[in-house]
């Protein structure tokens, strides 16, 4: 039997972009940048193609090198199956302006929806406060996602929030796939000279 949630990815994603004010937003491969898109395009949306497994460290590079914005990193299950070092590299580091939201519905669902781990019993909560992240949850019902958001922009310190979702695959609802114009646009938005 595979472990998942029941709530909608899609709102949630909204609720925690709601207000975004000056939030830069890292996302997961697959569905975590079309959820972050179908809440609406932003300059200061950062979208990773074929990059599986690596939200959470460019997550630590942005929270480093912009220590005085509030970073958000928004991956899946599958992805971050896949990034159990880099938790523990941000746990060590502890970035006080860092918030990694996993969006765990038990599956792989860039691939075909086969059960992942974590719906085969690996919980992420345990692990990243085995690893001594500071602030653990897990967020089983929509009004738990209110507090991590204003955590995320208070920049309370690290935060991990896993995310029980349905397994399900909404439409997609496509960022840009153009990887140059993606990172020029936010390193615009930042302020940055393209490069």
């Amino acid at each position: 039997m595979t472990r998942g949630g029941t709530l909608d990815r899609r709102a949630i994603v909204a609720d925690l972009l709601k207000d975004r004010g000056d939030l830069l937003v890292v996302t997961g491969l697959g569905s975590p940048s079309y959820d972050v898109m179908a809440a609406g395009d932003h300059d200061h949306n950062f979208y990773l193609w074929a990059a599986m497994g690596s939200a959470a460290m460019v997550g630590l590079g942005l929270a480093q090198a912009q220590p005085e914005r509030p970073v958000l990193v928004v991956t899946g299950d599958g992805e971050q199956l896949m990034g159990f070092g880099a938790l523990a590299t941000i746990a060590l580091r502890k970035p006080r302006n860092l918030s990694i939201v996993i969006l765990d519905n038990g599956h792989f669902g860039e691939t075909g929806m086969q059960p992942s781990h974590a719906g085969q019993g690996i919980e992420f909560t345990r692990v990243a406060e085995a690893m001594g992240f500071p602030t653990v949850d897990l967020i089983t019902e929509r009004q738990g996602v209110e507090p991590l958001r204003r955590r995320l922009h208070a920049r309370e310190g690290l935060n991990l929030a896993v995310v029980k979702i349905r397994p399900e695959n909404p439409p997609r609802a496509l960022p840009p796939r153009d990887g140059v114009h993606v990172k020029n646009r936010f390193r615009q938005a930042l302020g940055f000279r393209p490069a």
